[in-house]
């Protein structure tokens, strides 16, 4: 296996290569991994860059996932890991898209980008241009919402449950008992309740 390739040597290689360097917003280092921050249009063409250059050989897709950034005027951002075995070397490519505009799929390029695309596309509602099978994958279908959104609710928007008497699966609202509205809000050392059998004068004493 060749020595790791620092991320410095990458980024230098992005910066002498002008085709590729002219789309690049900002890149930075973290943890020994070089990040290239991208506008969403040009997305295709860094990622066919990266791939098809014997120099970058990027030719493996780790990974691809999205972030929510609910107080940002563009508000999702989707990430994009990829690996070079010849090189021995990693990249992250980030780009920002919001509810109105579409990020271009990149399935054509790495087959394996459809379910992690279905996958930001279930959770975040991140749509993909050009995409031929972008439906759920995760939650259930008829499923309400992105469940992976900042403002998505912790209890969610329905509950799921068998109905005996129907004999079917059935939908209903969240009805949350009042019962389960009670919290206790001692501290952890106040709020507890010693089993009856605990005698906490022994303790006491050992001190």
């Amino acid at each position: 296996m060749k020595r790791f390739k620092m991320p410095e040597t990458l980024s230098q290689q992005i910066s002498d290569f002008e085709p590729l360097n002219s789309l690049i917003l900002s890149s930075d280092i973290f943890d020994k991994n070089l990040i290239i921050l991208i506008d969403q249009s040009n997305l295709v063409e860094v990622i066919k860059f990266l791939k098809d250059e014997d120099m970058f050989s990027f030719t493996q897709l780790i990974d691809l996932c999205g972030v929510d950034y609910p107080h940002e005027e563009i508000r999702f951002q989707v990430v994009y890991n990829l690996l070079s075995m010849n090189n021995n070397s990693r990249i992250t490519i980030k780009a920002f898209t919001d509810n109105s505009n579409s990020v271009p799929s990149i399935k054509e390029i790495f087959p394996s980008a459809d379910w992690y695309e279905r996958e930001a596309f279930d959770l975040y509602g991140i749509n993909f241009l050009g995409h031929d099978d972008l439906r759920r994958i995760l939650t259930d279908y008829g499923f309400e919402g992105h469940p992976l959104r900042k403002d998505f609710p912790l209890s969610g928007n329905v509950e799921v449950r068998y109905d005996h008497v129907q004999e079917r699966v059935i939908y209903e609202k969240i009805n949350l008992k009042q019962e389960y509205r009670d919290f206790d809000f001692e501290s952890s050392w106040k709020g507890f309740k010693y089993p009856e059998s605990y005698d906490a004068s022994k303790e006491k004493s050992d001190e």
